[in-house]
């Protein structure tokens, strides 16, 4: 699966660190690749403001001891390297990594996963039916979902956004569910909801 890579794309090292929040993303670009994080350059940076406007950080090991969990966003993308070959992951190299993001979550204890985009999508409701889960990104959003018992809001990736403009309200709605979601606000019962 990692054959070819150059570098690892890991989130900053965790050690049992509660985040609210864990917004997970599709499998690494060139630059996160060159970075060796996820969500950065222009995209890394819309992704920052559009968490900062719901009163979340990004968090890193640099980020301030007094910030609380419920300030806190946990980003890891769904492969934790870059496929050599431009091509999508297959099946089997999402379910390897699936482990790594079953970890980060029981170490940060999210109260809700924001997935952004299609193979973030496709890991998350990987328990769901399968007709439900192959049903395009823009018909899943603005429902909440679970996986491994945490609720889940699917919505666009940045950079998605970056090019498309015209969904980033579609976008900026799905992250005040996911807020209303981290604060206990909205019921997510664990049952699959209808799209």
């Amino acid at each position: 699966m990692c054959l070819g890579r150059r570098t690892p794309v890991l989130a900053p090292q965790l050690l049992a660190t509660p985040c609210d929040w864990l917004v997970l993303g599709d499998p690494p670009d060139e630059a996160e690749e060159r970075a060796g994080r996820p969500f950065v350059e222009e995209a890394g940076q819309l992704l920052d403001n559009m968490l900062r406007a719901v009163g979340v950080r990004r968090w890193d090991q640099s980020a301030s001891a007094d910030q609380s969990a419920a300030e806190r966003a946990y980003l890891t993308p769904v492969l934790k390297c870059r496929p050599a070959l431009m091509r999508a992951p297959d099946a089997t190299e999402l379910a390897t990594c699936a482990h790594f993001l079953r970890r980060e979550i029981a170490l940060t204890q999210p109260k809700v996963i924001v997935a952004m985009g299609r193979f973030a999508m496709q890991l998350l409701l990987s328990e769901t039916p399968p007709e439900q889960a192959r049903l395009p990104l823009g018909k899943l959003r603005g429902q909440v979902w679970r996986f491994a018992d945490v609720p889940v809001v699917v919505t666009y990736p940045p950079t998605f956004l970056l090019r498309n403009g015209a969904d980033k309200a579609k976008a900026w709605a799905d992250l005040c569910l996911a807020r209303t979601v981290a604060q206990g606000g909205h019921s997510a019962s664990g049952d699959t909801p209808n799209p």
